[in-house]
């Protein structure tokens, strides 16, 4: 495939068996507002963000990603891209069609590689959202999904061949080999990326703050609530952007992020960064060191919901 048809990150969908403690940590501590509610489901939307919600929460008895939605422009492209990936034989969790989400819109499911359900949609209503202001430290935007793969080969190939994505940069190790690719769909440096681990997961899910000092402010507001970081905060080389990571009440990471750059697709080389050097982690240095204790604690559970279409 030589043209992209996906325009952007949307939303990550997570099922949790204690709802009302992560839709409380959701808003209460990491700033997202609910939206939209129904029986065991919540939408949650950044404030910043046109989005309908970055975020639908359910309540399922395993912990596991529901899906990924990725946007597309017009629903022709919807209608092509669906065609195309049941031509090269990815299954379809169901044909294009209008969607009941909040927004409706028009889009379709299949499944990748490692069995992730993913969702590509257009013509979802635009959420009334409102400009951050200064000193606000509340998430902007989600900025970027990634994921654990047990074929991490496979997986950056079928992102590529199938959805259109570019590598950006790659980390890796001089004992290890490669372990971190990120991907891009837009200028934007990546909105996904793959980090070779034990088994399929989620790896984390990153959101965009509107500066330094209000990613600053809300690393320092979570730390004062009690919120358990693993790591940051810090300033990568991959991507030039910030990060503090912390732990949901489920165990799943998640990440305050600012600054990702922007790359000029015509000029981009990819890199290959050694991130056994510590200002590849973090140019600051202000991190606490990353070691297998730190990337433990990102490789997550098992998904449980691979191959398993979430309700709709």
């Amino acid at each position: 495939m030589t043209d992209r048809l996906i325009t952007h990150l949307r939303h990550v969908d997570l099922a949790v068996p204690d709802f009302a403690r992560q839709q409380d940590f959701f808003t209460d501590a990491w700033g997202l507002s609910t939206e939209h509610t129904d029986t065991g489901i919540a939408f949650l939307a950044a404030e910043g963000s046109p989005e309908q919600y970055v975020v639908r929460l359910r309540q399922a008895e395993d912990k596991r990603i529901d899906l990924i939605a990725l946007g597309a422009a017009t629903p022709a492209d919807v209608d092509t891209l669906a065609a195309r990936l049941a031509t090269s034989g990815v299954t379809l969790v169901h044909e294009p069609k209008a969607l009941d989400t909040p927004g409706g819109g028009y889009g379709f499911r299949f499944f990748d590689n490692e069995g992730r359900t993913i969702e590509v949609s257009a013509d979802v209503a635009i959420r009334a959202h409102r400009r951050i202001e200064a000193g606000e430290s509340v998430p902007v935007r989600l900025s970027h999904v990634v994921v654990n793969s047990a074929d991490h080969e496979g997986t950056r190939a079928f992102y590529e061949r199938h959805l259109g994505f570019r590598l950006s940069d790659t980390l890796m190790h001089p004992r290890m080999g490669e372990m971190m690719w990120f991907l891009r769909i837009n200028a934007w440096h990546h909105s996904l990326a793959i980090a070779r681990g034990p088994h399929p997961s989620l790896h984390h899910a990153s959101f965009e703050l509107r500066g330094l000092d209000e990613y600053m402010r809300g690393t320092g507001r979570l730390l004062r609530a009690g919120v358990e970081k693993i790591w940051g905060p810090g300033r990568h080389l991959a991507g030039n952007n910030t990060f503090s990571y912390f732990l949901d009440p489920h165990g799943n990471t998640l990440e305050y992020t600012t600054e990702l750059d922007e790359v000029d697709e015509d000029t981009w080389h990819p890199h290959l960064y050694d991130f056994s050097q510590p200002e590849v982690s973090d140019q600051w240095g202000t991190a606490n060191a990353m070691n297998e204790f730190v990337a433990r604690k990102s490789f997550n559970d098992p998904d449980q919901g691979l191959f398993v279409a979430p309700p709709v």
